[in-house]
């Protein structure tokens, strides 16, 4: 396969788990996790865990986390990439949660339920519908509050959840590494160069590790799978939200043809074509 890009896409499965969750390039999830938390005390260790969990009886769903790690204090991070919207998708977020929850426990009567916190981020290739009063906000952070004084109940769960495409800042309006990270979950497989703001040790290394030139055969073939499936879904998705038009617009015409509006207005007013409005009213005399 010819690819057209120089670095692979972020979104794809084998792109963010080569670049954020490999042992090699483990200096790039700590730096984007130490970016996205600045809360926390400064990441200089992490180890990654198993990413499938058997749930806790025969009867219970499996748990299949991106990508799954904790620092050296024994914080646990659950990394997950969703490329399309999805009706449960926090609820998804929560439950894969309560694994990293459920796992610290210790067997015993001296174990005093004292956990280590556990942070979950949404790395979302699409945008929430439900926040209309925040449209330019892209960076949610959720967690526990008590909701007369609006203060932190709970600080050992965070969920955060990142609209990536809201994002729109350009090369040159890259301000904090906070933009730079963004920058690159976008826009990464449309560079054909290292952009000058970008060109530090840690970003470097990215590019270096993220060029499909550099990949051996086996890692060429997994991302050429992986990039399809990435193409077909996203090609599905769009067919789907054209349909879903085409069929609205059908239903107006439909409407308009009750009311005895010409088929010349309804056709300026639709964008169908007039032999489409008389197929409609053909078979609305069907």
């Amino acid at each position: 396969m010819a690819f057209q890009e120089r670095y692979v896409n972020l979104f794809t499965d084998f792109g963010f788990k080569k670049i954020f969750g490999t042992e090699m390039n483990k200096a790039l999830m700590m730096d984007f996790l130490n970016v996205l938390f600045t809360d926390l005390e400064t990441i200089t260790e992490i180890t990654y865990l198993k990413n499938e969990h058997s749930g806790y009886s025969e009867l219970d769903r499996k748990a299949v986390f991106d990508l799954y790690c904790e620092n050296d204090k024994g914080e646990k991070f659950i990394v997950e990439v969703q490329r399309v919207k999805q009706k449960f998708f926090k609820d998804r977020t929560l439950y894969y949660a309560t694994y990293a929850i459920q796992e610290q426990a210790v067997r015993g009567k001296d174990w005093m339920y004292e956990l280590k916190g556990v942070y979950t981020v949404g790395v979302m290739d699409f945008m929430f519908d439900e926040c209309p009063k925040n449209k330019e906000k892209l960076a949610h952070y959720v967690q526990l509050m008590d909701r007369e004084t609006c203060e932190i109940f709970y600080d050992k769960l965070t969920f955060l959840y990142l609209e990536v495409p809201k994002f729109d800042k350009t090369e040159d309006e890259l301000e904090t590494n906070f933009d730079k990270w963004l920058f690159i979950l976008k826009n990464l497989h449309r560079l054909d160069k290292i952009p000058i703001g970008l060109q530090t040790k840690i970003f470097e290394h990215l590019f270096e590790q993220a060029e499909i030139a550099k990949f051996n055969k086996k890692d060429r073939l997994a991302y050429e799978s992986s990039l399809k499936e990435y193409r077909d879904f996203a090609s599905a998705i769009e067919t789907a939200k054209e349909e879903a038009i085409q069929h609205k617009v059908v239903e107006v015409a439909q409407n308009l043809i009750r009311l005895g509006i010409e088929n010349e207005i309804i056709s300026q007013s639709t964008g169908l074509s007039e032999e489409e409005i008389k197929k409609i009213r053909s078979e609305m005399k069907g």
